[in-house]
């Protein structure tokens, strides 16, 4: 698999508490977490693949995207068959039907590019 993301915290113990009376208890690895090739995972975690920085993803107020329209000396009168404001719609349509996990979780949405991408680099290889 590919691991993106952060380094992982480094917890790689379980520790069980044993009671031994109302005030004291006993507190006891009883377990450690290694990867599969058998490195222990304990204060160094586990580092991915793909580094993904930490960053906040927010929504802004539209400031007025720049197009064609606002250009100088743009077309005038678009094609017969051109309907802008269903061209808008349509955009408009398909941010509001990407999942909200998506829009929220920077990480999810380049694990979803990566992929994407594999998948066409396989549909190119296939050819």
């Amino acid at each position: 698999a590919v691991v993106m993301g952060q380094r992982t915290f480094g917890k790689g113990s379980v520790q069980t508490i044993l009671p031994i009376s109302n005030e004291t208890a006993l507190k006891l690895t009883t377990a450690l977490y290694f990867t599969p090739s058998g490195h222990s995972i304990q204060a160094s975690g586990i580092a991915p693949d793909i580094v993904i920085d930490r960053v906040r993803v927010e929504k802004i107020d539209d400031i007025g995207a720049i197009k064609e329209r606002n250009l100088e000396r743009h077309l005038s009168e678009p094609p017969p068959e051109h309907d802008e404001e269903r061209e808008d719609e349509a955009e408009e349509d398909e941010e509001l039907s990407r999942p909200p996990t998506v829009a929220d979780d920077y990480e999810l949405y380049e694990a979803l590019n990566v992929l994407k991408g594999l998948k066409i680099l396989g549909k190119r290889e296939g050819d």
